[in-house]
């Protein structure tokens, strides 16, 4: 499997494009600001084909070059519901700070939000097959009402049985921030002991800010999983540690 991942735009939102290896039909993950020239890049090294752009949750940092990005290659868009609006109005998910930022001078004069010529929407447990992928996708609200997760096998490494492209749902030492709007912090707990801590310690994370870590490095290290009651997941904790919108 091939994945290549690179910070993009001023968030340093990790994007990612995934595939079964060069030569071939590819998947983008998550192409923030400023990412669609990185897409191309490895796009053009490795010689793929992107068909399907795969949206972990509607913030701007990660959606913003959607649309570009699946213009460019015709491919299809993937957004759960929850967060579908907030492709064509990102500033209905985003601080009073971050919507003053992007007014003030991020968007430029010309540019608009606005959908993906072909867009899909995501259910929870649902399986897609794209560009010879498997992917399993996770609603895991919290961080936004639509967020998701998405999970593919790795046959690469024996001592890996998934990947999980954790948007901003899980951090390495931390979690998704809860403080926008469509945020709710018992409800990312009650994500968090439904869907993380049920997942195998040998699950690569790659979350959307960060570095790369895995489900059992996070569940002896991390202080939001490692004090997560699974009995009564909203008791209270520690404070997120806030990254990206």
């Amino acid at each position: 499997m091939l994945i290549a991942g690179f910070p993009a735009g001023p968030w340093g939102t990790n994007c990612y494009v995934v595939a079964t290896g060069p030569g071939t039909e590819c998947v983008v993950v998550d192409p923030g600001k400023d990412a669609a020239a990185g897409v191309a890049e490895v796009v053009r090294e490795h010689k793929l084909k992107p068909v399907s752009v795969l949206v972990t949750h509607g913030h701007v940092d990660h959606m913003w070059c959607v649309a570009p990005v699946a213009g460019t290659y015709d491919a299809t868009a993937w957004i759960h519901p929850a967060d579908r609006h907030l492709l064509s109005d990102p500033l209905a998910g985003m601080s009073k700070e971050s919507s003053a930022m992007l007014m003030g001078g991020l968007l430029g004069d010309k540019h608009q939000f606005a959908e993906p010529d072909d867009v899909r929407e995501l259910a929870d447990g649902q399986g897609l097959q794209l560009a010879g992928l498997d992917f399993v996708v996770d609603h895991t609200p919290g961080h936004t009402q639509g967020s998701v997760t998405f999970r593919t096998p790795y046959d690469d490494q024996p001592d890996v049985s998934e990947v999980l492209f954790a948007g901003d749902l899980l951090f390495a030492g931390s979690i998704g921030r809860t403080d926008l709007p469509g945020g709710d912090h018992p409800t990312m707990l009650r994500t968090l002991a439904a869907k993380v801590l049920p997942m195998r310690d040998d699950v690569v994370v790659l979350p959307g800010h960060g570095e790369q870590t895995s489900i059992g490095r996070e569940r002896a290290t991390n202080p939001f999983l490692a004090d997560l009651d699974p009995a009564d997941p909203t008791a209270p904790g520690p404070t997120p540690i806030t990254r990206g919108l």
